[in-house]
């Protein structure tokens, strides 16, 4: 009986997916479909730009440049393959999601918990405060973004891309074979390619991490071919500073803290904070097994390098204050929550034993509960063609 309640919750939950799904190719043709109009707040995005430059403009800085062209020719000219794509990536992100919930908890099958947690982390945005900020996605960061579409592109891949690598890393320091090689690195230009957010705050974290496991003797041999994954994206990289930071685009890099943090917030560390509440409360009850737990501390690691360049990088020229050295930051926040849900999750088994992990549990579930509304009102009202911009 238990057993059939069980696969019966997995259905429904299953089928909120696909619920979910369809309300995001809703939102993103009519996304799709808005004029060219700065002006314009209706159902706000960067899909109708980011398609105009690649149809009437030929400009590839992505490779969703090459998806979309061709999406576009198949659907007639029309854009509603683009958004039956953009809504599959949410969902296989839902999907990928799930996937590295089991990873991290060690389970080999889905069920109505994992798939749940996935759903809810796909949907969780920051701790809306209004003595912090008064717009609900604007003056804060979030892991969850549906204005953007390459964002939602490059979300599915760097969630493969760290699952890959997390069950590479495992058994790296006695052999790496040529197909696990070729899949991490094939991932990471992937990922890479359709934004390169996610290479700019794991590289620098893989590579403390491979110094350290040089330093525990790792052999030398080991720690350069996993080290060398990331080498072919780094040559994207490369193609892609020369359309976007070409000598004839008038943008650039610039040194400015606290700058994108403050453009919009009422109180910028405040708004910070409640940013990544539910992590930070989480981490308040097992801080203690942050330099115990590897994973967890790459995850924040991760966290750590994607808040730096958030925080002092910025473009110089026309793109000054569009804070597009954030996606980083958000990616990373994205993981650290499902890092952090995991240890949100291991505390039920804690709680039996001591009670301030009851505390823990409770408190981080308000958190928790309190930023998943968060999420649905945003998501809610953006589907009744709000601006990103909303206010309170």
């Amino acid at each position: 009986m238990k057993s059939k309640l069980s696969k019966y919750t997995s259905i429904i939950m299953w089928i909120g997916v696909l619920i979910y799904g369809g309300l995001c190719f809703y939102l993103f043709y009519m996304q799709s479909i808005q004029p060219l109009d700065y002006n314009n707040r209706y159902f706000q995005s960067d899909l109708p730009y980011h398609i105009s430059m690649i149809i009437d403009d030929g400009w590839y800085y992505s490779f969703t440049a090459y998806a979309y062209q061709l999406f576009y020719w198949l659907g007639g000219k029309g854009t509603v393959l683009i958004a039956l794509f953009l809504a599959a990536a949410s969902v296989l992100c839902v999907f990928l999601t799930e996937k590295l919930l089991e990873l991290l908890l060690g389970r080999s099958r889905a069920d109505a918990l994992t798939v749940g947690c996935a759903l809810a982390l796909n949907l969780v945005m920051p701790f809306f405060w209004r003595f912090a900020g008064e717009y609900r996605y604007v003056s804060y960061q979030a892991g969850n973004i549906w204005h953007n579409s390459t964002y939602q592109c490059m979300k599915p891949v760097a969630l493969a891309a760290m699952i890959y690598y997390m069950k590479t890393e495992k058994d790296y320091r006695e052999s790496l074979s040529g197909r696990q090689w070729l899949g991490l690195a094939g991932l990471l230009v992937l990922c890479t390619g359709i934004k390169p957010s996610f290479l700019t705050v794991f590289a620098p974290v893989l590579a403390v991490k491979l110094l350290a496991d040089l330093c525990r003797k790792v052999p030398f041999k080991q720690v350069f071919l996993l080290g060398s994954t990331v080498i072919p994206a780094c040559g994207v990289i490369l193609w892609q500073n020369m359309i976007l930071f070409g000598a004839d685009t008038g943008h650039g890099i610039a040194l400015s803290p606290w700058y994108t943090f403050s453009l919009h917030a009422n109180r910028t560390k405040v708004a910070v904070v409640c940013s990544i509440a539910f992590p930070l409360a989480v981490l308040l009850f097992s801080a203690g097994e942050l330099l115990h737990d590897r994973k967890y501390l790459f995850a924040w690691g991760i966290t750590g390098v994607g808040f730096l360049e958030a925080l002092l990088l910025v473009e110089t020229g026309s793109r000054s204050r569009d804070g597009n050295f954030l996606w980083g930051y958000c990616i990373a926040l994205f993981l650290i929550y499902v890092f952090s849900l995991e240890k949100w999750l291991l505390f039920l088994k804690k709680k039996q034993r001591c009670l301030l992990y009851r505390v823990a549990f409770g408190i981080c579930g308000c958190v928790l509960a309190y930023q998943l509304f968060c999420g649905l009102v945003f998501f809610g009202r953006l589907l009744q063609g709000e601006t990103y911009f909303m206010i309170g």
